[in-house]
């Protein structure tokens, strides 16, 4: 299947709901810490399972990497050191403040694709970037999201955020870079760098063997069947996008998560005001997919920059 054979309507739902999925990520992290595995070693072990399905594909992938092996490994770097972050920020910090700190992403994501990608800032992608902040305004504002001091897994989130936008820019200026060697590369540098934060950083002891027993349904079951696939999504449609909008309808993400946490997680319940945000949100994704460019796709072709 050849994602670019899509609208980029259809593509942006594609995104939007891939991205949806990655906001019930906090579910089976809290799950496998409740079993005994510490947080940061919960990260360690449900990024390692979808290496299960990706290393026996490398090898027969490896030859698509000719000419871009390069770009893959800086992608995978960038992303691999955003979702380490990330992972550890949602297990250091409540939902609601991960979440929200990392979808600082469209700030930099439009930076990025300005002045590197020739991306038109256009009054629609402003209109919809002022949208969702102030709905994430929204979602910080009169609660328990904004009562804690900023910590260590508020600073990861936020970088997170920042590294993510890189990385899709890297993405999206080497678009024929192979999804599947790709996302293998990014779950081996996650792995790696998340053991690093739990062993060295953190410093957390390993988890015996019996309560990595315990934990390998629930991981196998969220990363391989329900997360990865979202992944994967996220990736192609990325390569495809700008990042501009990329960053802008992944925000879908805030919603689920929102939403999920205030159900499910007592001490994260959402009043009026935060369902508020939640709504302004939508309504920037809205405006981005309906009205975010106005010049055509061969044009749009046109100014992109070619490989070298």
């Amino acid at each position: 299947m050849n994602a670019s054979h899509y609208s980029e309507k259809t593509l942006s739902l594609a995104l939007a709901l891939g991205a949806a999925v990655w906001g019930l990520y906090w579910i089976p992290l809290r799950t496998i810490e409740g079993i005994g595995i510490s947080g940061a070693w919960s990260v360690v072990f449900f990024n390692a399972c979808p290496l299960i399905v990706l290393l026996p594909l490398l090898p027969i992938e490896f030859r698509k990497l000719k000419g871009v092996l390069l770009p893959t490994l800086l992608a995978s770097g960038l992303v691999g050191i955003a979702f380490t972050l990330y992972s550890n920020g949602l297990v250091e910090t409540t939902v609601v403040r991960a979440t929200l700190l990392y979808y600082l992403t469209p700030v930099w994501s439009t930076i990025i694709g300005v002045l590197w990608l020739s991306e038109r800032l256009t009054k629609a992608r402003i209109i919809a970037i002022v949208v969702a902040f102030i709905g994430l305004y929204l979602l910080l504002a009169d609660g328990a999201a904004s009562t804690h001091p900023f910590n260590r897994g508020d600073l990861y989130s936020l970088l997170s955020g920042v590294f993510w936008a890189f990385g899709i820019a890297v993405l999206n200026r080497w678009s024929t870079i192979p999804i599947l060697p790709l996302t293998a590369f990014i779950f081996l540098c996650t792995t790696a760098l998340s053991a690093i934060f739990a062993g060295v950083i953190i410093a957390d002891e390993l988890p015996v063997f019996g309560m990595l027993k315990d934990a390998f349904p629930t991981a196998l079951l969220w990363s391989i069947v329900i997360i990865l696939p979202g992944f994967l999504v996220i990736f192609k449609v990325s390569q495809i996008l700008f990042p501009g909008r990329v960053g802008i309808l992944t925000m879908s993400e805030v919603v689920v998560a929102i939403i999920s946490a205030s159900v499910l997680l007592p001490e994260e319940k959402m009043g009026i005001v935060h369902w508020l945000g939640a709504a302004a949100i939508v309504m920037a994704c809205l405006v981005e997919v309906l009205f975010g460019y106005s010049k055509s796709k061969k044009k749009q072709a046109e100014q992109r920059p070619t490989d070298t």
